[in-house]
């Protein structure tokens, strides 16, 4: 009896150690949810589906009313500007970034025109928020007149690096788009494809910039710290899922 007992033992023992290590395991190309938990927690949302917390339009000259909160969606209404009812502006986090990987999801309206925005110098000395910042464009290429420039149709950096490949989804599908930008190396992403990486404030760049329409602006670029904005160009647009992961 005694030496049965001892079996028995040994046996739930081994059981319990079987299944302790083959948890400890996950099949190849599983993600363990401990680690998926620490991925997710490196992503912090800048738009919480519910409110513009967090945002402000550019030096705060308008109450924004443009720019709406519905269904999980931050858009850009412009149907009630005629009337005078509604006012906009390009949408800015109110916090400072750099060394940073951006990421969202754009949707833009029929013959629409867009960008985000990034390494926005806020100041009064600027009347506008691409003074300082680069543009990743958002347009419906086929629709809008920019799409016939090589250097403004999206996911462009906006009038300086053209694509060579065009992932852009047909007018009314959404859009992933991700900035990558750590110290003066750019990576722009969209649809999961890099369309354009470069280098800012070497030579080559200072070319690029001279021989661009921002050659006039000399804080063009400059500042790799900066706010993040949503272009009000007058379309109606849409984002979602948009969050942000300190590098």
């Amino acid at each position: 009896m005694k030496f049965w007992a001892a079996s028995c033992l040994i046996l739930i023992i081994s059981l319990q150690q079987f299944h302790s290590d083959s948890a400890s395991k996950s099949t190849p190309g599983e993600v363990q949810n401990t680690t998926d938990k620490n991925a997710r927690q490196d992503w912090k949302p800048l738009f919480d589906g519910k409110s513009k917390n967090g945002w402000h339009v550019w030096l705060n000259k308008t109450d924004g009313s443009s720019w709406k909160v519905a269904d999980g969606l931050l858009y850009l209404d412009t149907t009630g500007r005629a009337a005078g009812k509604m006012a906009g502006g390009d949408l800015l986090t109110d916090q400072d970034y750099e060394n940073y990987h951006l990421s969202l999801e754009w949707k833009i309206s029929k013959n629409g025109n867009s960008g985000i925005i990034f390494g926005i110098k806020e100041d009064a000395k600027y009347p506008w928020s691409f003074v300082t910042g680069l543009e990743m464009q958002i347009l419906d290429n086929d629709g809008h007149s920019d799409g016939k420039i090589h250097k403004h149709r999206a996911g462009n950096l906006y009038d300086l690096v053209a694509i060579d490949t065009e992932p852009v989804k047909p007018v009314g599908e959404w859009n992933t788009a991700e900035v990558i930008w750590v110290k003066n190396k750019l990576e722009l992403k969209l649809n999961g494809i890099t369309v354009v990486s470069t280098t800012t404030n070497d030579d080559n760049w200072k070319k690029m910039v001279a021989n661009s329409k921002f050659k006039n602006m000399p804080d063009f670029g400059r500042f790799t710290k900066g706010k993040i904005g949503l272009q009000d160009h007058g379309d109606l647009v849409w984002y979602r899922n948009i969050k942000i992961k300190q590098l």
